[in-house]
């Protein structure tokens, strides 16, 4: 196929062409009806925030030029089919899991999953299988699936319908995707694979292996991440083993029947771009990345790990694209480095946790803005940096699972129980920092007192925390005391 053509971008150019008068919705037809919104967003832009209709083809039930774009990307990612997703890799990551599992099945997959897999459980009531993942004992972050691991986690649930693999994870770390994806095909498993944070690997070279060239049989891609679409536009992926008829019906169980085509046009023109010219860009992003990593390390105090972490198990390869900074040991904690970045150098990273701050280095990058995050850390220290003692050291902590997440979410609850009071309790919601979105609590799992203290440390050093009904987070909802379950 000709990766040089667009086909939703080029029909919204022809249908601009046109001038149509629209009787249809938006009803702020093409701006005028909102002038503040064409002068925040700009006329270009507001007039393409369309409907569907016969020339632009429709998301639902694509015939047309979103099937061609679907056909390009699935060509460009090396898969048998592309989905254009306008709910974020979200939406993706739940239709790769409502396909491959219903209730009262089994899906194996690491705890530390981005919450949106975990969603998914609470909708369609299959049950997790959780691989507790290894954790560096230094950085104190969740590692990958130890091959081990995974040989147990099958060997105990043979039943198990499917493997859901994080690849790489927030971090940069990745799994043995292939053996992994062999060991479940031989035992009659589907592969699901968590790739938002890998959409470079597929352009770029020297990076670890794709999921589609692993054999995994659904990826969820996230364009908008290091793919430079926008913001909620993602792919989901499919191997030939999938049917793409199905897939359709699961996605359009959830996804909306009014799709953006700015986001849709935006996913159609950043794959281009990748197909075209992503060999060169992501080159230069490795190379960016690597000066920040050693230049950070000059410093003294800090650790921009990199490749020197690969095992060959839990750290199979590592994204060389990843600049996470490791900053205990000048005295303060990630989210502490996160916000002295904002507030007084203004510099947004991606995330700060109790250990770590990730700058997202991407295509848009440059070499002038990583001398600037140098320079700033180099200040910070200088200025900021004491003595660690009292910090938190590690970032997961292994959960106790007592119910499935959906038997919990609608269990029998008590409401707004101040957490400090819920030691022993089971959890009927979620509570994480987001980012990156990993549940410290799911639903179903019992609080414990380490729990209990990894929270309110995370609140004084000033995380997002996200997730449970209290807006405050000063309460959680827990099932309740002498329900049978």
């Amino acid at each position: 196929m000709d990766q040089r053509r667009a086909p939703v971008y080029e029909a919204l150019q022809e249908f601009r062409r046109n001038r149509v008068v629209p009787f249809d919705v938006p009803g702020h037809k093409r701006g005028r009806g909102n002038p503040e919104l064409v002068s925040l967003l700009g006329k270009q832009c507001v007039e393409l925030d369309v409907n569907s209709m016969k020339p632009l083809d429709n998301l639902c039930h694509p015939i047309s030029v979103i099937k061609e774009a679907e056909n390009l990307a699935a060509e460009a990612f090396g898969a048998a089919h592309a989905f254009l997703m306008v709910g974020g890799t979200t939406s993706a990551v739940q239709t790769m899991v409502l396909t491959a599992c219903k209730s009262g099945e089994k899906i194996i997959m690491p705890r530390n999953v981005h919450r949106s897999v975990i969603n998914a459980l609470v909708v369609n009531g299959a049950t997790p299988i959780y691989v507790n993942p290894e954790t560096d004992n230094h950085l104190g972050i969740a590692l990958g699936m130890k091959i081990s691991q995974v040989e147990r986690a099958i060997e105990e649930n043979p039943d198990a319908v499917a493997i859901l693999v994080n690849n790489p994870t927030y971090y940069g770390i990745c799994s043995n995707l292939k053996r992994i994806v062999e060991l479940a095909h031989e035992n009659g498993m589907m592969v699901l694979v968590d790739e938002a944070h890998g959409t470079h690997f597929y352009f770029g070279d020297d990076m670890p292996v794709t999921a589609m060239a692993a054999g995994a049989d659904m990826s969820s891609v996230s364009m908008h991440k290091s793919g430079g679409s926008l913001t909620q536009s993602s792919f989901l992926l499919t191997g030939p083993n999938v049917s793409p008829g199905y897939v359709r019906q699961v996605i359009n169980l959830t996804q909306t029947t009014s799709a953006s085509y700015l986001l849709i046009a935006s996913l159609d023109i950043s794959r281009r771009n990748l197909a075209l010219r992503g060999k060169d860009l992501f080159k230069e992003v490795m190379r960016i990345a690597d000066y920040a990593r050693t230049e950070i390390n000059k410093i003294g105090g800090y650790y921009a790990y990199g490749k020197e972490l690969i095992n060959g198990d839990s750290v199979y390869d590592f994204d060389p694209t990843k600049l996470t900074v490791y900053t205990l040991d000048i005295g303060l904690a990630g989210i502490e480095v996160y916000d002295l970045l904002r507030d007084e150098y203004d510099i947004q990273l991606e995330l700060g946790d109790m250990g770590n701050v990730l700058a997202y280095i991407s295509i848009g990058d440059r070499m002038r803005e990583v001398e600037r995050l140098v320079s700033a850390l180099f200040d910070i220290k200088r200025l900021y940096s004491k003595d660690r003692t009292g910090l938190f050291d590690h970032e997961y902590i292994t959960p106790s699972v007592v119910m499935t997440p959906q038997e919990a979410f609608y269990a029998p609850k008590e409401e707004m129980i101040p957490i400090r009071e819920t030691n022993g309790r089971i959890c009927t919601e979620f509570l994480m920092c987001y980012p990156p979105g990993i549940p410290i609590l799911a639903p179903g799992e019992r609080i414990t007192q380490e729990i209990i203290d990894y929270v309110l440390y995370a609140k004084e050093k000033g995380c997002q925390l996200t997730g449970p009904e209290d807006e405050k987070v000063e309460c959680l909802n827990v099932i309740k005391e002498h329900a049978t379950y």
